[in-house]
């Protein structure tokens, strides 16, 4: 199943993004349920949140992952939302 991550920053957290940047993008990678990811942009183009898409198992499984991730550990986060999401158009 293919679930949908969609995070947003905590305000004035950038430097907390930028810090845990590495290590969230090696949890990406090493994971393997990783389909998209990446950042959304503000009226700047300053990263302020998330959007991942993953292909795993379960919900609870999506959920545990989003958890593990370091930017939530690290405290990035003002909202994570974890859905279901259908793929209809793309490879």
């Amino acid at each position: 199943m293919r679930v949908a991550i969609i995070c947003r920053d905590k305000a004035g957290a950038l430097a907390v993004r930028q810090e845990n940047r590495p290590m969230h993008l090696e949890y990406l990678r090493g994971t393997g349920v990783v389909e998209q990811a990446g950042p959304f942009l503000d009226e700047n183009g300053g990263m302020c949140g998330s959007l991942l898409i993953l292909n795993v198992g379960s919900l609870a499984e999506a959920q545990a992952w989003a958890a593990a991730d370091p930017y939530a550990k690290a405290g990035l986060f003002e909202s994570v939302t974890v859905i279901e999401w259908n793929r209809v158009i793309g490879g």
